[in-house]
């Protein structure tokens, strides 16, 4: 694999920000009431975060060491009223679904994270493909989330009633926990089954390297010899 394919893979699998680091918690609890607030949040956050990767890359050179973390909080808050504007005016009933979560993107520990622990050290590509990574990670999460409490707690499916029996447990704080917890240990139980199965097929390949042919028995090698 090369490396951005490992890039993609640490951002959507083995550090996902929500499953595996348990950052956002904010949003993806307060988001996921519904699958299309999960993933209206997501794809918001992504937005974000590859363009303050990009543009946090291109001046990692420029900004003084000393008020990179006031350099980088200015540059996500710009791009959060931006993106306000934007569906304030093109998507309102997305805009007024996310509310208060909306703006709180700018403290969104995982896009100040990514841009202190990687767009502020490594080149604008690998930044952009980590910032997407990262984003759509993040927006797996909280639409499976989305999709499992609205499916339980309100009987439907990104809006489109599907039955009438409903758990207002789910619909509540409590079944967004409960539900996230629930996700949490099924991510890492799953993602840490494949990692053992990989090693283990990977180790086994390592015994015997590609080109070296195994020994032949005793009894083969003499057939071959008085053939």
């Amino acid at each position: 694999m090369n490396k951005f394919g490992k890039i993609a893979i640490d951002g959507l699998v083995t550090n996902n920000a929500s499953f595996k680091l348990v950052l956002g918690t904010c949003a993806a609890l307060g988001m996921s009431a519904t699958a299309i607030g999960g993933l209206g949040m997501g794809l918001s956050v992504t937005v974000v975060l590859l363009i303050s990767n990009v543009l946090i890359s291109l001046l990692r050179k420029v900004i003084p060491n000393t008020v990179r973390i006031p350099a980088f909080v200015v540059i996500i808050a710009t791009l959060v009223t931006l993106l306000r504007f934007f569906l304030d005016k093109f998507l309102p009933d997305l805009y007024e679904t996310m509310g208060v979560f909306l703006p709180l993107i700018v403290v969104n520990c995982m896009i100040l994270g990514r841009a202190e622990a990687f767009a502020s050290k490594q080149p604008v590509l690998d930044s952009a493909i980590d910032g997407v990574a990262t984003g759509l990670g993040f927006t797996l999460a909280l639409t499976v989330m989305g999709i499992i409490r609205e499916l339980l707690g309100n009987g439907s499916l990104f809006g489109v009633k599907l039955w009438d029996f409903t758990i207002g447990f789910f619909s509540k704080s409590a079944g967004a926990f409960f539900v996230y917890g629930i996700c949490i240990a099924l991510f890492v139980f799953i993602t840490d089954r494949v990692e053992k199965a990989f090693r283990a097929k990977r180790s086994q390949k390592l015994r015997v390297p590609d080109g070296i042919a195994p020994l032949e028995a005793p009894e083969t090698s003499q057939a071959k010899e008085e053939a």
